[in-house]
Formats: structure tokens, sequence, C-alpha cells
């Protein structure tokens, strides 16, 4: 299983498939989902809408990824 870092609260489905090299533009992410087997959370999915968050797994054919919070990189405001 790889670690994938988020910045940000989550990253959908899309982006993600386009950051792994899955797919080429974000275009293609319909097709993608539509044609091959996705899962998030042992849950096949097919909207590229779907936001993954921090602890998520997420199986795109044979690769495992765990959605990880990069905390190093998040800068937060105090007062």
């Amino acid at each position: 299983m790889k670690k994938f870092k988020i910045t940000t609260e989550y990253i959908t489905l899309g982006q993600l498939l386009k950051a792994t090299d899955h797919i080429g533009s974000g275009g293609e992410a319909k097709f993608f989902l539509l044609n091959n087997n996705v899962f998030v959370n042992q849950e096949r999915r097919t909207e590229r809408g779907k936001k993954c968050y921090p602890g998520d797994i997420v199986t795109i054919g044979k690769n495992e990824y765990v959605i990880a919070d990069d905390q190093k990189n998040n800068i937060k405001a105090t007062s």
C-alpha cells in the first residue's frame, strides 16, 4: 500500500487519478471510472467528485493508496 499525502482537507477521486498518473487529464476521469474498478474503502465508486479524506483507502486496479494528511506543509495562523 502506498501513502498519498495531501495538504488539503480532501482530494477528489478525479484529482487523485490524475495525480497518480492513471489518467492524463481531468476530462478522462469519468470514462476511466466507468470502465475500471475503483474502490474507496472497499466500495466501488464511479463519481469523479467523490471526496477522499485522510484515512481513506483507495484501490485503483492493483494499486492501493491510503490518503494521509501531510501536517508539515499545513501552515495554521494563530491569534
